[in-house]
């Protein structure tokens, strides 16, 4: 992760510690998560930016190459066919830097998330 000088306590602190060349991507990011689940509370957890109902939705985090997403394994299991170009890891997927972000997939996965939320089956304790 890319290191931070004074440990930010908000995901929009989060956001502007990141590069410049970054922030516009995390802003998209948390637009795009914000649209997909109303009502999502915003922390967070292990320093990075994280979205909960009564559990944690998603977090991410930027890296000197990507960002990592973090929706857990069944959601990466569910969208398995669309996230075969990225590399994924057992509940994360990375974007890279140099592309645009997938903000219609990444809204899909997020709703997804709240599907499980809602119905208690999900992972992560907030």
């Amino acid at each position: 992760m890319i290191v931070q000088k004074l440990k930010p306590f908000t995901i929009e602190e989060y956001i502007k510690a990141a590069p410049a060349a970054v922030q516009e991507k995390l802003w998209q990011l948390h637009e795009c998560i914000c649209k997909a689940a109303p009502g999502a509370t915003e922390d967070l957890k292990w320093s990075m930016p994280a979205f909960s109902y009564q559990k944690i939705l998603v977090t991410f985090a930027v890296f000197k190459y990507h960002i990592g997403f973090y929706p857990m394994e069944t959601a990466l299991l569910a969208f398995a066919k669309e996230l075969a170009k990225y590399k994924t890891a057992k509940g994360s997927v990375q974007f890279s830097l140099d592309k645009p972000l997938p903000l219609s997939l990444i809204s899909k996965i997020v709703k997804f998330r709240v599907k499980e939320s809602v119905s208690g089956n999900i992972k992560w304790k907030s």
